[in-house]
């Protein structure tokens, strides 16, 4: 009662300051009438306050977005069920939901009445052109009575959470150096098995089944020997993000370091599809991997909120992929490179690693005079070739290139060795 009686609008004090003004009138005239209509103005916009008040605690509100997680410039669909648990109608209800700003503006909607223990939906639609990861609620509810003389706002504490992620390309089906590169033994096993006497065993351990005894090991060896389960085959890959902030240019949405983010989101999605054993690694800390069902999404929500890094350095980066290198596929996308910066890379080559570099030319993505552009080139080409000569396979990428054009030069061919000889003739034109 005491909410509602702060929630009085302009109209219900005006009541209220009617029915005292009628009273002393009443009382100075001594009429009984004129009372007994002090006492109906007084009545009125205190039954609206209790009312209003009492509906206040019965509201029951549920969010749910449709998807989660959607893209760079799809939209997702808010939908907010609202319930009165009283047994009383409520009144009519404005409904506001807060709303961060890239999301647009906060959505009001408004419901004329819910009957007892009614329940009713709305649903309004956002879209972001940016990744990242925004809050959305809580819901503001704006309750009144019939005739306008109380109003409440109640704020349900409830958020959830929208996650634009970069936009994922599909990309064509190459066949990509090291994707026989990984673990297990089913691949290999495949090849070579010829019969049953072939088959490979190991000694029988506390559990094993019965069944799997191999008999003709055993009177081999004199030791109970069981056959050995094979493993399945994994390939795995590794996708590298450079996040320094001195390797990429431009702003906003089309800034090259959202093209090298939209093109990890993209070969991930597609190596997993492929069947790889994915580890995503950035240059700020990122280090998770996708081996189960889901990681996909995992993976994405770590890249939509990822950023650039001002302080970072490629010899962290480096350290980072070293700490659990396993071999297999290396896919990394670069900003701007310095040849010392290259030659550290090129320590990734080892241990059987096969390693694939997108190396963005992000002076390409601002409009420099020629004489800069010229110097800048010849940086481009003294990294791209030290990468090269380290055993790399470099890509270029420029300003306007699409990741589905390039994507089958990350396959076997000749592509890198076209691009060493232009390299080559690009730093030798450089020294003259």
């Amino acid at each position: 009662m005491r909410d509602g009686l702060r929630g009085l609008t302009t109209r219900g004090r005006s009541f209220l300051a009617a029915a005292v003004a009628a009273a002393i009138s009443a009382g100075i005239l001594g009429e009984k009438d004129l009372l007994r209509v002090a006492v109906l103005l007084a009545v009125l916009p205190l039954l609206a306050a209790a009312y209003v008040g009492r509906s206040r605690y019965k509201l029951a509100c549920n969010r749910s977005l449709e998807p989660h997680r959607a893209p760079v410039g799809a939209s997702s669909r808010v939908v907010l069920r609202l319930q009165n648990l009283s047994r009383l109608p409520t009144g009519t209800l404005l409904l506001e939901d807060r709303l961060p700003y890239a999301l647009g503006s906060r959505p009001r909607v408004v419901l004329e009445r819910l009957g007892a223990h009614q329940a009713s939906s709305v649903a309004y639609t956002v879209r972001a052109d940016v990744r990242g990861r925004y809050e959305v609620g809580p819901l503001v509810i704006r309750l009144t009575d019939p005739f306008g003389l109380c109003e409440l706002t109640r704020s349900f504490p409830s958020t959830d959470h929208l996650t634009v992620i970069p936009q994922v390309t599909p990309l064509p089906s190459v066949r990509l150096p090291g994707e026989y590169a990984g673990s297990g033994d089913s691949r290999a096993r495949s090849v070579a098995v010829h019969g049953e006497d072939d088959a490979a065993t190991r000694e029988y351990r506390m559990g094993d089944d019965l069944r799997r005894v191999h008999w003709k090991s055993t009177a081999r060896t004199g030791e109970l020997m069981v056959r050995r389960e094979e493993q399945p085959w994994e390939s795995r890959a590794t996708v590298v993000l450079d996040t320094r902030a001195a390797g990429h240019r431009g702003e906003g949405p089309t800034a090259s370091f959202e093209w090298a983010v939209s093109a990890a989101a993209s070969i991930t999605m597609h190596l997993r599809q492929a069947g790889y054993k994915l580890r995503l690694v950035t240059g700020n800390g990122v280090d998770v991997g996708a081996t189960e069902a889901g990681g996909e999404g995992l993976l994405l929500d770590h890249l939509a909120e990822v950023h650039l890094d001002r302080r970072g350095e490629i010899t962290t980066l480096v350290q980072q992929v070293r700490q659990r290198a396993d071999g297999g596929l290396i896919i990394a996308l670069l900003g701007t490179l310095g040849a010392a910066e290259a030659e550290l890379l090129a320590g990734l080559r080892g241990n059987g690693a096969t390693c694939v570099a997108f190396l963005l030319d992000s002076n390409t993505w601002l409009n420099l005079p020629a004489k800069a552009r010229a110097e800048a080139e010849r940086a481009h080409g003294s990294a791209a070739l030290a990468l090269l000569q380290s055993g790399w396979r470099v890509i270029g990428v420029e300003h306007g290139n699409r990741l589905p054009v390039l994507w089958p030069q990350a396959g076997r061919g000749s592509q890198g060795f076209a691009l060493r000889a232009a390299l080559a003739e690009t730093v030798a034109g450089g020294m003259r």
